[in-house]
């Protein structure tokens, strides 16, 4: 028979430094084989994936007539009434959106500070769209097991994106669907704040929008982050605001780097008409560019000093470096 790599002892104390490393806050080491996969040497081919989670989830069966109908009948009769309790959002630009055709599908981007942002649309977006909307989501949070995996499906309409390969996998599926007539929400950022400042847009929203000549609509989101941010186990009422821009239409001249700048310009331009109004905001523009979303540089608790939300009703214990 065959002999255990590793002793029962010496396993225990190793899970308990990895426990004890977590506890702290402390990544833990990376583990090698027998723990993780073992390396693949050059030249071997790795069998298909096949399982139907992850990555692979097939979400084609929630865009079919009738699980259109039960995500609607969730949106109006279980979201907007959650939302309207949990977040009070203060909607704007609707009047920006007047010149779109109703029948035209479009590409709407926003900042991300929490899981929240998508319930928070879902609600917001006008209905012409709202029905036939699609959510990119990360593959290994929202598509983990099945049950997480067809959940994200049936209640926001989400595909998966797989962020640990650089493919054309997602890409070429959110392209489909935009062809196919749907409307797409993404978060160029690729994932939430960890602090409440914006980061820098990723180009795979420019990159359909060229691909599939469709408009790109700027959405800024305010508040979110205050209810339920990054690592917070439940949601905590609060106030949010959500302001549409007018939509960006991809012209000849653009590429996918000059697109998605503008789209990110975009973005945080609507974050100062949020802060001050729409004519300070303009001025502002067109005297020093759009303001950067990325908040200044320097030690956490500056970040945390110049975001601005210090209310006794948000303030939260701070946490100094170690």
């Amino acid at each position: 028979m065959p002999q255990p790599l590793i002793g029962r002892r010496q396993a225990a104390i190793l899970a308990k430094g990895v426990v004890g490393r977590a506890r702290r806050g402390l990544r833990p080491p990376k583990l090698g084989f027998p723990y993780a996969a073992p390396p693949v040497p050059a030249g071997v081919e790795l069998p298909e994936d096949t399982s139907n989670i992850g990555a692979n989830y097939d979400t084609e069966w929630a865009r079919r007539p009738s699980a259109r109908v039960a995500r609607t009948a969730i949106v109006e009769a279980v979201l907007r009434p959650w939302i309207s309790m949990v977040a009070k959002p203060d909607r704007q630009g609707y009047d920006r959106l007047l010149g779109l055709d109703q029948d035209q599908n479009a590409i709407f981007v926003a900042n991300h500070h929490s899981h929240l942002d998508t319930s928070l649309l879902q609600t917001s977006i006008p209905l012409p769209w709202r029905h036939k909307l699609v959510v990119g989501a990360a593959s290994e949070l929202f598509f983990a097991n099945r049950t997480k995996a067809t959940m994200s499906a049936l209640t926001i309409g989400a595909f998966p994106i797989d962020r640990s390969t650089t493919g054309r996998a997602s890409a070429d599926q959110a392209a489909e669907l935009v062809d196919a007539g749907n409307s797409l929400l993404i978060y160029p950022e690729g994932g939430r704040s960890p602090d409440g400042w914006g980061q820098p847009f990723k180009g795979g929203a420019a990159y359909l929008a060229i691909r599939c000549n469709v408009p790109i609509v700027p959405i800024y989101l305010a508040g979110t982050g205050r209810i339920w941010r990054k690592g917070q186990r439940w949601p905590r009422p609060s106030t949010t605001s959500v302001i549409f821009g007018d939509p960006i239409w991809p012209t000849e001249d653009d590429n996918t780097r000059r697109l998605n700048a503008r789209t990110e310009s975009a973005v945080a331009t609507l974050g100062d008409e949020l802060a001050t109004d729409w004519w300070q905001a303009r001025q502002r523009f067109h005297r020093q560019g759009a303001p950067s979303m990325s908040g200044p540089q320097g030690a956490s608790w500056r970040r945390a000093w110049a975001l601005g939300d210090r209310s006794r009703r948000t303030r939260r214990k701070p946490v100094w470096p170690k």
